[in-house]
């Protein structure tokens, strides 16, 4: 197959989107894997997208075939390969993101372990955060509106505690 023959991505809706084997073109369970030119030099990518987002997952080197010119045509084992490695990538996005937005620490008061939290709510036009106060039970203690860019450290949420939970001034 030759560069003005090459499959594309035609659409991105999931409820249209059908199964497809080629040598350079996969879509299955989900996922669209797409063999490309890599504009950077002589050789070939693969990007991974699953269905219905707009931009891939995942994009990496793809093989050369025997030719050495054109791409290795696209496998069951490499699509599942692929797949497995593009979910993890997404998986590892999402676990960094909650851990950027959601934090907790635990502190010492009156003789009680207390957990305090501070979250991220990263609203487009809104953003905003709240810290809050459970006890050893998890029973809610506090919560209170605080700015996205409060320094949440062992420190300040110490200070918060013990003020009594009092708003922390801006």
């Amino acid at each position: 197959m030759n560069d003005s023959t090459e499959p594309t991505l035609e659409d991105t809706d999931p409820d249209t989107q059908q199964v497809c084997h080629e040598a350079r073109l996969w879509r299955d369970d989900g996922w669209t894997a797409h063999v490309i030119k890599n504009e950077d030099d002589d050789g070939w990518a693969v990007a991974m997208t699953r269905d219905g987002e707009s931009e891939p997952a995942l994009v990496g080197p793809w093989t050369m075939g025997r030719d050495k010119k054109n791409p290795k045509p696209l496998d069951s084992a490499a699509f599942s390969t692929l797949v497995k490695t593009a979910s993890e990538v997404i998986r590892r996005h999402e676990q960094q993101l909650h851990a950027l937005l959601h934090k907790n620490l635990k502190i010492e008061h009156q003789g009680d372990t207390l957990t305090v939290k501070f979250d991220i709510v990263p609203d487009e036009d809104e953003p905003y955060a709240t810290l809050s106060a459970e006890d050893a039970f998890g029973e809610s203690l506090a919560c209170v509106s605080v700015p996205v860019d409060f320094r949440f450290n062992q420190r300040s949420a110490q200070a918060w505690v013990d003020g009594g939970f009092v708003r922390p001034a801006r």
